[in-house]
């Protein structure tokens, strides 16, 4: 037995004979770990940069048209776009007075911004920046944090809001009842930026989407859509975004008249702000 062991010694990183059993599984890891190779280092994952190809890709799995990437001029491809502008257009020259007088009441009230300006997310999930009259205080955005806990949502979803929000002006309640607030929307329709019905833009971005919502993104986002009558913003945003791919699927210009119509009864009603 001696000689075969002169002639045969131990294998480096061999465990010991004789040694307690840890003492040996402990060896045994550390010479498995320096023979391992080392890990490869991968790159990171930028999830912005692939949103359009996982819209298309997800519109093509659930069905959800793609109407804006149609070569052949119809109402939702091409006709809608230039409606929608006109319409926006001349509804900023009648609306003209109204918007001067929002514009005044706000700046009296607390003398602060007329105007808030948000990021916003859409079509195919690029970011622009929404107009709307301001209706919370200056640090509105601020105090957002600290009152996550009140969100009716719950305060795990991207949709944020209260019941009775302590931000709000007394002027910005009247705004959020009429939706008056959301009149300088039409400046982001002429620039083609949005469209007249659609899905409504959110505030967070479409890297925080789940696949499901996301086609929701397969057009222009709109100044009221689906969703908003029916129920407009009580809804949670798992069938805020079923509704909106619903009304995608079903996009056709007397479809979009009704919901305009539509929309000025669920003001008159109060039900819900935009």
């Amino acid at each position: 037995m001696n000689d075969f062991s002169a002639q045969f010694p131990k294998v480096a990183g061999e465990p010991a004979q004789g040694l307690p059993e840890e003492a040996r599984l402990a060896e045994l890891q550390d010479e498995l770990a320096r023979l391992a190779p080392p890990p490869m280092e991968r790159p990171p994952v930028e999830r912005r940069s692939d949103l359009p190809r996982r819209v298309r890709f997800e519109c093509d799995m659930n069905a959800v048209p793609l109407f804006l990437e149609v070569t052949k001029p119809t109402y939702a491809s091409t006709l809608k776009r230039w409606f929608d502008a006109a319409v926006a257009l001349i509804a900023i020259v009648v609306l003209l007075p109204v918007l001067v007088l929002v514009a005044l009441a706000i700046k009296l009230c607390d003398g602060g911004p007329i105007l808030f300006v948000q990021d916003r997310t859409g079509y195919l999930g690029q970011r622009f920046r929404l107009f709307k009259f301001r209706t919370m205080v200056v640090d509105a955005e601020a105090l957002k944090e600290s009152l996550k806990d009140q969100n009716i949502h719950g305060d795990s979803s991207p949709d944020f809001k209260l019941r009775d929000d302590p931000r709000i002006t007394r002027i910005g309640g009247f705004l959020r009842r009429t939706s008056l607030d959301e009149l300088p929307n039409l400046f982001n329709v002429v620039r083609g930026e949005m469209a007249l019905v659609g899905p409504r833009p959110t505030s967070f971005d479409a890297a925080t989407y789940s696949m499901r919502h996301l086609p929701r993104l397969a057009v222009r986002p709109g100044l009221t859509g689906l969703w908003q009558t029916s129920g407009r913003a009580n809804v949670g945003f798992d069938q805020r975004s079923d509704l909106d791919i619903s009304y995608i699927r079903r996009m056709s210009f007397i479809f979009d008249l009704s919901l305009i119509v539509r929309t000025i009864k669920a003001i008159r009603k109060g039900d819900g702000a935009m």
